[in-house]
């Protein structure tokens, strides 16, 4: 399972995946201004685990590629 699964194409336009990761960022913000730094701590990994994977190494699937057959079988004619 993971946290976030930037194959669903939900995260493909590119304002959602900064909206999303600016939300956790700002999050992140107000916890610290209220002094909690436990919380504040874990929204930074938070967000930094959005911004990874989200913005940093998100590499787009191609929604026209198909899976492979089930069945795991080519007929080759010849």
């Amino acid at each position: 399972m993971k946290f976030i699964d930037p194959d669903h194409p939900f995260y493909r336009p590119l304002w959602r995946r900064l909206l999303l990761v600016g939300v956790c960022a700002a999050w992140t913000g107000v916890e610290f201004y209220n002094g909690e730094q436990t919380w504040g701590t874990v929204f930074l990994i938070v967000t930094a685990y959005a911004f990874a994977n989200l913005i940093l190494f998100f590499k787009p699937s191609d929604p026209a590629a198909k899976p492979p057959a089930e069945g795991g079988e080519t007929k080759n004619e010849g």
